[in-house]
This record gives structure tokens, C-alpha cells and sequence, in this order.
């Protein structure tokens, strides 16, 4: 199983600096991306609040067009099975996330989402975390995710 974070997805679905390292990590596993609700809620909401920025100050966020773009692609990738939105054990992400949260956050400075994400994936039991944070990959790494080095 391989998941991903919202770096991941925002360098699929918008161009920039990681966009050709996420698309070729993305044909290199030739195996769907699975993310949680959660990370589907995050990634929409962030989108959206660039369009809300670029709306208030054109040289901040993504034009309406192109915010758009980016979730009808993110919604025809899920309906085509190249990204999959599978559920999870609440109740154990919870009890992951606080043990994580109690570990990294005083040390780290670790947020709350990222923490929500890499829990996600220890409670499914993933072979690997995809993710451009450095934070977040240290944590999933120091966790026992398999953290793609190239990625």
C-alpha cells in the first residue's frame, strides 16, 4: 500500500518544484495511491484557500480556473482508481496519532494533519509513505514507514 500526503498530491495536481519527481514516483510504483478521507478534505480545502487568496491578492493562491482544474482532476483520478479514498480505524488513528503527537510535537514541532496522515498509514499497516515535508518524513521514517528515497 502506498500513501501519500497533501505535498504529494498538490505536486501531482498544480506545477511545481517536485511535480516531475511525484509523477515519476507515481508511474515508477505503478500501484494506486490510497489516502484517508482526512488527507481528500485537506487537500480540497487547500486548494479552495488558494482561489479564496488569489481572489483577495492576485499574486498569492491559484486562479479560480486552475483551482478548478486541479480538484476535477483529483475527482477523475479517483473515479479511474489511480488514487483511492479507503477507510480507516478511527478509533486506532486516534490512539496512533496521540502516541505520535506525544513522541515528535514537543521535540518537532510537528502539526496536527501531518501527525493525522502518518498514523493513517502505520494503522493500515502501508509498505510506503509518500510525502515532500521533511518534517513528515523523518517522523514516518523514525516510525517504520518505508519513506521513498527520491520522493
Amino acid at each position: 500500500m502506498h500513501c501519500a500526503d497533501t505535498s504529494f498530491l498538490c505536486a501531482l495536481y498544480r506545477q511545481q518544484a517536485n511535480s516531475e519527481r511525484a509523477i515519476e514516483t507515481l508511474e515508477k510504483i505503478g500501484a494506486p495511491i490510497v489516502i484517508s478521507c482526512l488527507l481528500a478534505y485537506e487537500f480540497r480545502q487547500a486548494v479552495r484557500f488558494q482561489v479564496f487568496l488569489r481572489s483577495r491578492d492576485a499574486k498569492k493562491g491559484y486562479s479560480e480556473t486552475e483551482g478548478l482544474m486541479m480538484l476535477a482532476q483529483f475527482e477523475n483520478d479517483l473515479d479511474s482508481g489511480v488514487v483511492i479514498e479507503a477507510g480507516a480505524n478511527w478509533t486506532d488513528v486516534a490512539a496512533i496519532v496521540e502516541r505520535l503527537s506525544e513522541r515528535h510535537t514537543m521535540k518537532r514541532g510537528s502539526r496536527s494533519f501531518d501527525l493525522l496522515h502518518i498514523a493513517t498509514a502505520l494503522q493500515w499497516e502501508a509498505t510506503v509513505f509518500l510525502s515532500f515535508d521533511g518534517l513528515q518524513r523523518e517522523i514516518a521514517a523514525d516510525e517504520g514507514l518505508n519513506v521513498l528515497a527520491d520522493c
